[in-house]
Order: C-alpha cells, then sequence, then structure tokens
C-alpha cells in the first residue's frame, strides 16, 4: 500500500532541496551561455590555433559522458590542483563546460544563418565589427536559435539529477534520503519526478513565451 504520510517529516528539507536543485541549474545555464558564446565567436574567427582549439573541446566534451566529465572534475580536481572542490562547484563546473558545447554549436550556426549580404553592407558602410555583432547579427542569430537554447536548459535542468551521486543536497537525493530512512521507494521518487516535471513545464512555458516575444517583429 502506499502511503505518502511517511514522507510529512521530510517536507522541510524538500523544499531547501527545490531550491538548490534551481540555483544549480541557473548557475550552469550561466556558465554555459557564457562559455558558449565566447566559443561560438572562436569558431567562426580567422585564427585556426584557436578554431582548432574550439573544435577539440566541442569534440570532446560532446563525444564523452556526462557522468564521466562529473567524475573526473569532482574527483581529480583536489589530486591535480591540490583544490578541494566542492560537490555543487563541480556539478555547476561540469554542467557549465558540457553545456557550452553544445549551446556554442547551436549559436554558431545562429550566426552562419544571418543573411550574408548583412555582413557585406555592414562592412561596406564602415561599421566596427563588434557593433555588426552585437547590434545586427546576435539579435537575429538569437531568435534563430532560441528553441534549441531553450531545450538545452531544459536538458540541463532534468540532467541535473545526477549531482545527487556525488553528494549534491538536490531533489534527486533527497528522494535517495528518504527511500533509505522510510524504504518507501516510490512515494519519495514520484514526488521527485512530479517536482521536476514541474519545473520543466514552467521553463518550456517560459520559453514558448519569449519565443513569442522575440518573434513579434516577424
Amino acid at each position: 500500500m502506499l502511503d505518502f504520510s511517511a514522507l510529512t517529516g521530510y517536507l522541510p528539507t524538500l523544499k531547501n532541496a527545490v531550491f538548490l536543485t534551481l540555483e544549480f541549474t541557473v548557475l550552469s545555464t550561466i556558465l554555459g551561455y557564457l562559455l558558449g558564446i565566447v566559443l561560438s565567436l572562436v569558431k567562426i574567427s580567422k585564427l585556426r590555433p584557436l578554431r582548432v582549439f574550439a573544435d577539440v573541446y566541442t569534440s570532446i566534451f560532446r563525444g564523452t559522458p556526462l557522468l564521466v566529465q562529473l567524475m573526473l572534475i569532482y574527483y581529480a580536481t583536489p589530486q591535480l590542483v591540490s583544490y578541494q572542490i566542492t560537490p555543487l562547484q563541480a556539478g555547476v563546473l561540469t554542467f557549465g563546460l558540457n553545456s557550452a558545447a553544445y549551446i556554442s554549436e547551436s549559436i554558431r550556426g545562429g550566426i552562419l544563418s544571418v543573411d550574408k549580404g548583412q555582413w557585406e553592407a555592414a562592412m561596406a558602410l564602415g561599421v566596427p565589427r563588434v557593433r555588426l555583432l552585437m547590434n545586427i547579427v546576435f539579435p537575429q542569430a538569437f531568435k534563430n536559435t532560441l528553441p534549441s537554447l531553450v531545450n538545452e536548459t531544459i536538458a540541463l535542468l532534468k540532467d541535473s539529477s545526477m549531482v545527487s551521486i556525488i553528494g549534491v543536497a538536490d531533489t534527486m537525493r533527497w528522494a535517495s534520503l528518504v527511500q533509505a530512512k522510510t524504504f518507501r521507494a516510490f512515494e519519495a521518487y514520484i514526488v521527485a519526478a512530479i517536482i521536476y516535471y514541474v519545473l520543466v513545464m514552467a521553463l518550456t512555458y517560459l520559453g514558448s513565451r519569449l519565443e513569442r516575444m522575440v518573434r513579434v517583429s516577424d
């Protein structure tokens, strides 16, 4: 028989776990977007060594499992640089670096999708490259890549459950601890699943609203 009342005493800690899940997602998303933008600019630059570095970076982070990356950063950092990284720091760093590889490809594609004639016209008029990117190219690239960027953020939120493996007290970790103490596996994990579902649906709704806002000009 199901007995959700067994979870009542753990609800206060659940609130903290959900907030930590959101904090982790926000920090990882910010890091991923910032690094992704830098990588996308490197990939379209004329400096071959930088382009090669960006391509190798993307290949490594897209070609290896995220869980392996998480374990390497969490357990290898103290060994390599003598710094005792916290589970939350390791998680944010890993997910940010991994997400940047995917985001950079999306943004690069968005930049290249901008009509070449606009680049040529701006350069013919003497528009500085920085202004060309910031005022002409990036707004259009952002509009073109927004759906994939929203999907990447949603995937990051769902994959955040992995950080419970290294001890981050997030929603998934809460469910695992409750299950271990109460032996109510179904109740604990179904509550965690519902929370993730609600968060994903909220993020999907916000993404849809944002897409409609940026496409008003269409």
